[in-house]
This record gives structure tokens, sequence and C-alpha cells, in this order.
């Protein structure tokens, strides 16, 4: 892919033109976050901000570029574990202090055929396997090569990627900032028919430093959607087991079955979601992912334990005056061994202030039976765009 990259026509890259037509965007958002999770010494409380600053070229004879920095900041209260600060008295709130180059790439498109170099965003599909994780101040980004084709109803995804800048970062705290390795990543989309769509994909984490190893994996899968008005069904099937450096010999399977309901205004969705184990030595994992969106907004399952997570869930969402509100409710089952972990209820209501103004408020409690303790977190948010 490299050398693809090297066989392009470079010269044809008009530079003063691409900076003189570039674009740039400024944004700020603020969170208060509290957590009280029993267990630990004390409930958690968190003022941050995350400042982001983004310029992107414009397109000269196919080529752009761009650059992103994102700065984490406390804003007075610090009363949590930003696992980077030594308060490990207080729940953890994943977003550590500091300055982190998010984006910094070269990109050439050419009819069917994009290829982009260097540190980038990739959100795979709903980010189950593959995301930012932008929920956290200090977004998950990836360096390597990313080659998008297209040819009829097909769609080809590959990445190469040496490195996972994750959202400890920038720098180790309890967990190490980056992932790095020599990992592949594939998807290939095709558009079936009008409304239904087949996705296959592969991904294989050979990752190396720190905590790496133990999520060193590879997962092979197929996924469908299909539009059925109103009603859109969703169904997954992954296979997954060691790879790499990964010290633990396993395999495991995860599977998916989803209903979207549009009824008028309403939007209802049921999901049955394994993600499964292998007979409770190991667990399936999602390395990359965006975990905050599923298995509940307390993040008790981010890891599933070795016995695995059945998650059969349930949200209703909808308009009141100009907000959304959306209510979800999870019961949590063990894969293997039979336990009952517990459930989780979750509320969210987001305002559009302004076109450029956002606000966000979340709560959400899960109550322990079998697995973790009860834990409740709530969120105010305030985000602005320009």
């Amino acid at each position: 892919m490299l050398a693809a990259l090297a066989a392009l026509p470079v010269r044809a890259l008009d530079f003063g033109e691409a900076v003189a037509g570039g674009d740039t965007a400024l944004g700020f958002r603020y969170r208060i976050e509290s957590v009280s999770q029993d267990g630990t010494q004390k409930d958690a409380l968190a003022s941050t901000a995350r400042a982001r600053l983004t310029w992107n070229s414009a397109e000269s004879n196919g080529f752009a570029f761009g650059a992103e920095t994102d700065y984490s900041l406390i804003l007075g209260i610090e009363d949590f574990n930003s696992t980077t600060n030594g308060k490990t008295q207080y729940p953890v709130v994943a977003d550590p202090e500091g300055f982190d180059l998010n984006q910094a790439f070269l990109k050439y498109s050419q009819d069917n055929l994009t290829l982009t170099l260097g540190r980038q965003r990739i959100n795979h599909g709903t980010q189950r396997f593959m995301g930012g994780v932008a929920y956290r101040n200090n977004e998950q980004t990836y360096d390597g090569v990313r080659v998008q084709a297209s040819a009829g109803a097909i769609n080809l995804d590959y990445a190469y990627v040496g490195n996972i800048n994750r959202i400890f970062g920038p720098g180790d705290g309890a967990q190490p900032g980056d992932w790095h390795g020599n990992s592949h990543v594939l998807r290939a989309t095709l558009a079936a028919a009008p409304g239904h769509t087949l996705v296959g994909y592969a991904y294989l984490w050979d990752l190396e430093n720190d905590n790496g190893p133990a999520n060193a994996n590879s997962t092979y899968g197929l996924e469908y959607v299909g539009a059925f008005d109103p009603l859109t069904i969703t169904a997954a099937v992954s296979s997954q087991s060691d790879y790499g450096e990964n010290p633990v010999a396993y395999d495991a399977m995860h599977y998916l079955i989803q209903g979207d309901l549009k009824l008028g205004g309403l939007s209802v969705t049921a999901a049955y979601e394994v993600v499964g184990s292998d007979d409770g030595a190991a667990q399936f994992r999602f390395p990359a992912a965006t975990l905050h969106k599923f298995q509940g907004w307390t993040d008790r399952f981010l890891i599933a334990p070795p016995t695995g997570v059945r998650d059969a869930w349930v949200s209703v969402g909808g308009k009141l005056g100009g907000a959304t509100v959306t209510g979800v409710f999870h019961d949590f089952r063990a894969d293997s061994g039979g336990a009952d972990y517990g459930q989780e209820l979750g509320l969210a209501v987001t305002y559009p202030v302004r076109d450029n103004l956002s606000l966000l408020f979340k709560v959400a409690h899960y109550s322990a039976d079998e697995f973790a303790t009860d834990t409740t977190k709530a969120w105010l948010m305030l985000g602005w765009q320009w």
C-alpha cells in the first residue's frame, strides 16, 4: 500500500492552492460527570472540557491534507480517577488532561478510489469493532494507511494500522496511551438489493506493548441489515480467536439480532447480543470499539468477564418539545455458567439550543446481582461548534 501511495502523481498537488482554499473549524465541549460506585472509597465528580482545532486543505488534483488537535483540560473539580492523576480512591472517569495530535493525514481521491496516509479517524459501521470513542475527550484515532475502493454494488475498506492512539493518552497511566502493533482490518460491503446490505469483515489485531497482547485477536464475521418499512432488521455473527502475542489460546463467538421500528415520531429498538465465552476460560473482546455505545452507559461491561455476556435490551425514543428523549433497559446474564449479572436503566435527553450549540443530559443506573457492584453515572454536556 505504501508503494501504491508513492507511485501517485505527487507533482500534481498545487500546495499553495490547497492551503489557500483550506477550512478551519473550532469546537469546545464542556462536561460534568458524576459516578457513584459501590466498592470505591468516594464518589467521583469530574468537570472537564475539550478544545478542538481542525484544519483541512482544499482539494487539489485529487489531493487533500489536514490536521486536528485536541486539548483535554480539567476545569475546577478533579474528584475522579483520570487513569493518570493517581486518585484511585475515586471511580474512573477516563479523561486525562493533556494536548494531543488527533489527526495529521494526506489523502488522495480519484474516481472510485481513496487512499489516506497518516493519523486518521476510522469509524466502521456502528463502531462495534472499530471506532473513535468520541464520547471521551481524547478521541481514539489510528496511524496507518487506509484504502477505500468501490466497484458497482461492492465497497472495500482496508487499513493497515501501526498504532492506536487511545483515549487514555497522550501519555501512559494506568492504561497505555498507545497500542503499537502490525494490524490489518478489512470490511467488504455489498448492496445486495435496495434496502438490503451484506457486510463481511476481518479484524487482525496484532498488538504488542503493555496490555496489548491480552487484547490481540483475529475476528471474522458477517452482518446483514435489511429494511422492511417501518422495521429494520440487523443480524450479525462473528468468530474470534487469539492472535499475535496473545498468551491465552481461546475461541469465542459474538451474535446480534436487532430490530429497529419507526412508529410516527417514536423509535423502538429491541436487541439480543451475545458476547461469547470459551467455557469460562476467556471472552470475546473488542479492543478498538466505541464501547460506551454498547451494553450499558455505566460501562460495567467495557470488557466482558471471562464467562461472557448475554445482553437483552430495549430502547424507546421520541421528541418532547424540541428535545429528543431516549430510555433504555438492559438485562445482563452470563454466556457460560448461567449467572444473572444485573440490570441497567438509562435516560438521555438531547436539546439543540442553536444550530452550533447542543445540550445533553444522561443518567444510567446499574443494579448488580452476581457481577460487579451497583453503579450510577450522570452527565451534563454542552457542545459548541464554529
